[in-house]
């Protein structure tokens, strides 16, 4: 890879956290307070949240460190496991994983955007959509350092929204208590579906392994990014959640989905909440931009090793996957039109946290399959407790999922499982080109 066309940390950090900062963050909380009244267990949420995804963040270090090659999960679950096994979590990302959360940031950039512009919301998703596409299919460093800028704003945005927040923004019927009733909601299944929207609000912790041939020194750097990144979007969320509990009655916030611009409307009056929104609107183009950064490159990492799909890993002279980046575009605009909001976030979360599981238990077997080829220069804080931890929570959120919301589940299963069909149509025309790390 050129020079020219590797990223440094700092870019690296910003696509984590703009990845991470996305519409989950702005809209979910009205559907946890659905099922949760307490303030505590509602912070906790996101407490909870934060610690899975610097936990899976923390393993994920290592496991790009042992395997320095791009794809994330679909990459991780081929060298460890099988190459079917990580041909289903590729498939997954190529189709809905990535398309699905930028369908889910358009729609509520729609709403907001259409705050200030009398413009039809899914029009404004759908341009943004092609807009951002047609910027990075021209080049992979351009739209880094578009990420980057956006994502700034976007960081001193909640900043400067949470530091209002806590100085004007204070209503009458806000308590905390901590009682009895409080650690029941903590342990309810509620909690536990809750904490879907969460993992979907916190998804992106592992979004630099998905480019890591094009950052820099990858082994050294991409641990610390994944890490660094997570950190910052923790602190981001629980101070942000706390600042809409803080300014907007429950019962106002249930079942809502414009949460933030009622926080904006209670701190600033309608004026400052149509400011907010455009403020809002910037961080969700953010995020929209750094998924078509690293959705591609799942696409382009399983073009490398089946030839049906050579035409997707093709990068122009910049570093772009042109194709790949079109096809994410293309399904993302379909998946506007056909499919609503809380089915998406729900379908989404329990699919991708399958294969994150499935991620973790693999840094335990590749310890066992390398121990004869040396260490890497990471090794995960906290094994084996930390990627334990991850495992269990992630999991107990699947079971309760299951139970609680079966037709998204099993529709998930359902379409990672058709899979399997185009994984034995491409597998009689596979061509490996990279070597085994191990």
């Amino acid at each position: 890879m050129e020079t020219q066309k590797l990223i440094s940390p700092s870019r690296g950090v910003a696509i984590v956290v703009s990845n991470m900062i996305g519409t989950g963050v702005y809209t979910s909380l009205g559907f946890q307070v659905a099922g949760i009244h307490s303030i505590l267990a509602l912070v906790f949420i996101w407490i909870t949240g934060g610690i899975v995804a610097l936990c899976g963040a923390l393993t994920y270090g290592e496991l790009a460190a042992r395997i320095p090659l791009s794809g994330g999960e679909y990459t991780f679950l081929s060298k460890i496991f099988h190459p079917s096994i990580g041909f289903l979590s590729g498939f997954i990302s190529m189709t809905i994983g990535f398309a699905a959360p930028i369908a889910i940031a358009a729609i509520a950039l729609g709403v907001y955007a259409n705050i200030f512009f009398v413009i039809s919301p899914l029009l404004i998703s759908v341009i943004s959509i092609i807009v951002l596409a047609v910027l990075n299919s021209s080049s992979f460093r351009v739209g880094a350092n578009f990420n980057f800028f956006a994502t700034l704003l976007n960081v001193v945005l909640l900043i400067g929204f949470c530091s209002t927040a806590f100085f004007v923004g204070h209503h009458a019927n806000f308590s905390i208590t901590l009682n009895l009733s409080d650690i029941k909601q903590i342990f309810s299944p509620a909690f536990a579906v809750s904490l879907v929207y969460v993992s979907f609000a916190y998804s992106g912790w592992n979004s630099a392994a998905y480019i890591t041939h094009q950052i820099e020194n990858p082994v050294k750097n991409l641990p610390k990014i994944l890490i660094t990144g997570t950190l910052i979007v923790m602190a981001l969320y629980t101070v942000l959640n706390f600042a809409f509990l803080y300014t907007v009655p429950l019962t106002d916030l249930a079942g809502k989905v414009d949460v933030a611009f009622l926080a904006a409307n209670n701190i600033f009056g309608e004026a400052g909440g149509k400011f907010v929104a455009i403020l809002i609107s910037i961080g969700l183009i953010a995020s929209i931009n750094s998924m078509l950064i690293t959705g591609p490159r799942v696409t382009q990492a399983l073009a490398l090793d089946y030839k049906a799909m050579n035409i997707l890993g093709v990068e122009n002279r910049h570093g772009s996957p042109v194709y790949a980046t079109y096809l994410l575009m293309l399904i993302s605009l379909i998946l506007i039109w056909t499919s609503t909001f809380d089915q998406i976030m729900t379908i989404i979360g329990f699919t991708l946290s399958m294969f994150t599981i499935m991620s973790v238990i693999g840094v335990f077997v590749i310890r066992h399959k390398q121990k004869k080829n040396g260490e890497p220069f990471y090794h995960t804080f906290g094994y084996p407790y930390v990627p334990v931890t991850f495992i269990l929570i992630e999991g107990c959120m699947m079971f309760y999922v299951l139970f609680e919301k079966p037709i998204q589940s099993i529709t998930g299963i359902a379409i990672t499982l058709a899979g399997f069909i185009f994984y034995f149509i491409l597998i009689k025309s596979k061509e490996t080109k990279r070597e085994k790390p191990f």
